[in-house]
Order: C-alpha cells, then sequence, then structure tokens
C-alpha cells in the first residue's frame, strides 16, 4: 500500500537535487474531504455527546455509543488528529471547542450545521464541476419538506453569531418597524428584538420556511413583537409602514442585476431616514478575502443559479444605483459582514 509519506515526499533519486517544490499544498488540500467527513460521521454517530459528561476509553465510548471497538478507534483517533479530541494515555475526552459546540450542552450547538452540509452540500459540492459549467439541478429552495427542515436548522446554526453580533453591531434607537425580508427562521429578527425592546418585526419567506420561523418565533416568545408572513419577496409587493429592512444572507442568492431591482423596491416603500442592513460573505475587491468567504462562492454555486459572493465596492455600486446612501461597513462574526445604507 502506498503511504501518505510516499506521496507527499517523493523518493529522491540519487545524484539529484531534491525538489524546493513540494507537492505538501496539494495533497493537504485533495485530502481536505477526509476531514470533513470523519468529522460529520463523528457528530452523525455521536462521539461528542457520549464524551459530554465524562472522558473514557475506547471501550467505553464503544459501549456509550453502540458502535465496535475498531469503528469507535477509528473516528476517535481521527478527531484527536484533528483536534477535536483529546486524548490522555487510553481516555478520551472533548476538546474545548467540542464541548462548546457539538456536544449538545450549550446554546451554541452547529451539529444541525454539520448535519445540513453532510446531507445537503457535501452530495451537491460531488457537482461543483458541473453545476459551474450549468448550473444546479434545483436550487436549495427546491428541496423538499424534511431536506429543507434540515437546511434550515443549519443555516440558523451557523449563523447564530453572525445575528447575535449585528444585533451589538448597529445603533436601532431611531428605528422602529423592521421588515426581515427572506428571513429565514426568524433568527436575525429574533435576536434583534431580544436586544432592542422598542423594535417590532415582520419577517417575510416561503411557506415551508414561515412555518419553521413561527415555531421559532413562538419558543422565543416573541409572538407579540414578532409576525411571520408566507409570501414570495420576488413576486409580491413589499408592505409599508417599515423604517428599518434587513436583507440577511440573502444577496448571494442573486445576480448583482436583481440585488440592485430588490433594493430599488425596498427603497420604493421605505421612508426618508430609513436603514437597509446587508449582512452577507462581503468580499475584498478581489473577491478573495476572507478566504471563507471566497470558499463559499462554490456553496452558492452547487445550490443556487445565481448565486455567488460580492465585494462592499460592488454593495456600495447597488446601494447607489438603487437610491440609497452608504453609510458604512462593520465585522460582525467570522466571515461575515454588514454593509449600511440610509434613505435620504
Amino acid at each position: 500500500m502506498t503511504t501518505t509519506t510516499s506521496i507527499v515526499e517523493p523518493l529522491e533519486a540519487p545524484g539529484l537535487e531534491p525538489d524546493p517544490v513540494s507537492p505538501e499544498l496539494v495533497m493537504r488540500l485533495a485530502s481536505g474531504f477526509m476531514a470533513a467527513k470523519h468529522l460529520f460521521a463523528a457528530a452523525e454517530l455521536g462521539l461528542f455527546e457520549a464524551l459530554a459528561d465524562s472522558p473514557t476509553t475506547i471501550d467505553g465510548l464503544a459501549a456509550r455509543t453502540g458502535l465496535t471497538v475498531r469503528a469507535a478507534r477509528i473516528s476517535a483517533d481521527a478527531m484527536v488528529s484533528l483536534e477535536v479530541l483529546e486524548r490522555d494515555g487510553s481516555l478520551y475526552r472533548n476538546s474545548p471547542v467540542a464541548a462548546r459546540f457539538l456536544a449538545g450542552r450549550s446554546p451554541a450547538d452547529l451539529r444541525p450545521f454539520l448535519r445540513f452540509w453532510d446531507k445537503i452540500s457535501y452530495p451537491a459540492w460531488c457537482r461543483l464541476a458541473e453545476c459551474l459549467a450549468s448550473g444546479p439541478p434545483r436550487e436549495i429552495f427546491e428541496l423538499d419538506g424534511d431536506l429543507q427542515e434540515v437546511a434550515s436548522a443549519g443555516i440558523e446554526a451557523i449563523l447564530a453569531g453572525p445575528a447575535a453580533a449585528l444585533a451589538q453591531a448597529v445603533d436601532l434607537s431611531d428605528h422602529r418597524r423592521l421588515l426581515d425580508i427572506g428571513g429565514g427562521t426568524g433568527s436575525w429578527s429574533i435576536a434583534l428584538a431580544r436586544k432592542h425592546e422598542h423594535l417590532a418585526a415582520t419577517v417575510l419567506d416561503l411557506p415551508t420556511v414561515a412555518a419553521i420561523a413561527r415555531e421559532r418565533v413562538a419558543d422565543a416568545g416573541l409572538q407579540s413583537r414578532i409576525d411571520v408572513v408566507a409570501t414570495d419577496v420576488m413576486t409580491e409587493e413589499l408592505p409599508p409602514g417599515y423604517d428599518l429592512f434587513l436583507l440577511a444572507n440573502l444577496v448571494h442568492y442573486w445576480s448583482p442585476k436583481t440585488n440592485v431591482e430588490v433594493l430599488k423596491r425596498i427603497r420604493k416603500v421605505a421612508p426618508a431616514g430609513s436603514a437597509v442592513l446587508l449582512a452577507d460573505f462581503w468580499t475584498d475587491s478581489t473577491h478573495t478575502q476572507p478566504v471563507h468567504a471566497a470558499l463559499m462562492a462554490g456553496e452558492f454555486a452547487v445550490h443556487l443559479r445565481d448565486g455567488d459572493v460580492y465585494s462592499v465596492e460592488e454593495a456600495r455600486q447597488w446601494l447607489t444605483e438603487s437610491g440609497w446612501k452608504f453609510s458604512d461597513h462593520k465585522p460582525l462574526a467570522g466571515p461575515q459582514s454588514l454593509v449600511v445604507g440610509q434613505a435620504v
């Protein structure tokens, strides 16, 4: 069997100078799918929950998860090598990252996000070249009910940090009514309403997602301040009476032309002094930084016919074209950031 060492570091021919260019970068990138699938499998098999209360041996981990000793060892040792689990002699334990985000014992639970990437995104990425050449066979909002719920829960989980950061990042003391356009499960409106008690919100989204949003709003006890309306924001008129507008994690769904059209439609119902908040994976002018944002362009390509990442300068241009004034650009959490426009 060929070993990793012989692939990454080819044997030098006698008498020849060593090649200063190593294939290590290629091999590291090419093996990235192995790390991802190991992580997805460990989460699905319950390794992190099994270690939530106490460390244990491989025999103990196998007993707690119902796996064979061999399977438990393969998965656990891969997680140790990737620094997700820790090993002290024969005992395995969650790392601080796993304990916080993967063990199911804190509000910051990323297991739904891993499920989304494993069950929906990963199979779609296997067709990346095909999707770049001819477009995806279907878009993410065309998923059936069960998969749509998996997608909604996963997106909500990974965007919990940016949603909380948004609530802290903007001064909304002069605004009273928020229209959350394509608001998904309502997580962004919930975060804003919790932080700003004077704010009322309406979440607009397609019927399948709107049903999930109603449950989330009810669970948060915010039915009196957050309405959820099932609608297609691309075909229905936007309602008047709002002074704050949110497009969160939505700009990347559309082409530049469509984004300008949407901003014009919002501006049509936006009174002077209102603001539009554009939270997304904004990049620099080269579309290469932040790195994760640049990679997310592939995620959008496999799920959306017009999906892409855009730069802050493009956002500035769209705002100007659609009757807004560019006001600010602020970091949120991870690769997400916020562009703010004002109606003048």
